[in-house]
């Protein structure tokens, strides 16, 4: 077990380089990467190094930057293929889009953070933060509380422990003394709304996607801004996005999509 434990290490150091690289969502310079790093100078270097050698990070040294490398895209392209709900509800998401002529969001959440694995962006309309791969709390997000209502007490119990309360915008749910009776209004609708709760104007209608048994695969939502929609009439998508939902749900039972 000893033998093992420095080359965790160094998976776990490659790990957190990897993810602060891909933070800064461009090309990034070695000294912007040091100021945000909590490691030395030189291990930071022999790590990013190693990475670009290793294919994960690339190297540009004109610009002496970095970004993230060919063999690291082709690593999440093959889990996005298999280990993702996105393969599987792409074509009902497509249909919703479609349908709703509003942007649509797949998500799914982890250790009690939402992390959205694909997006339709409808054309003319608002751009959100939202987008593939991109990490977002759960109690301020209406796939967050969409899926958070329908958990089972003890995985719930642990979500809620994992969430900040950060006030984004004044509807923003400040704990979750005020969130937890929300949950069972979303439970015994089906659906949850983001209220502006993440960013100020922009509103959405989410739903869960459910195993055939209950469990929790992820949510669906689509989002607008509050210049095209009212909570009111976006309840106008209702059936639609419980009808693709079912369909997720269903599809991603057959073919036993793993918790």
């Amino acid at each position: 077990m000893a033998e093992t434990q420095p080359g965790s290490g160094t998976v776990k150091k490659a790990l957190v380089v990897l993810e602060l690289v891909a933070s800064f969502e461009r090309p990034v310079r070695f000294p912007e990467v040091l100021e945000l790093s909590d490691f030395p100078k030189g291990t930071l270097y022999r790590l990013m190094k190693t990475l670009v050698d290793q294919s994960m990070l690339s190297f540009d040294p004109g610009e002496q930057t970095y970004s993230l490398g060919l063999r690291l895209i082709r690593l999440a392209h093959a889990a996005w293929k298999t280990a993702s709900l996105a393969p599987i509800a792409r074509p009902f998401i497509e249909s919703l889009a479609a349908q709703a002529r509003e942007t649509v969001h797949l998500a799914q959440i982890d250790n009690g953070q939402v992390l959205f694995i694909d997006k339709l962006q409808a054309p003319g309309r608002s751009q959100t933060l939202a987008k593939a791969g991109k990490v977002v709390p759960a109690y301020c997000t209406g796939v967050g509380k969409a899926m958070l209502a329908f958990m089972g007490p003890r995985r719930l119990d642990i979500a809620l422990q994992q969430q900040a309360y950060f006030k984004y915008t004044p509807s923003t749910h400040g704990s979750a003394e005020t969130l937890i009776p929300e949950l069972h209004e979303i439970r015994d609708l089906g659906i949850a709304y983001d209220r502006e709760e993440h960013e100020q104007g922009i509103i959405s209608i989410a739903a869960p996607i459910l195993s055939d048994n209950g469990r929790v695969l992820g949510a669906v939502s689509i989002a607008t801004s509050t210049n095209h929609h009212s909570l009111d009439s976006l309840n106008n998508f209702r059936t639609a996005l419980l009808e693709t939902t079912a369909r997720i749900g269903a599809e991603a039972t057959s073919w036993q999509f793993p918790s």
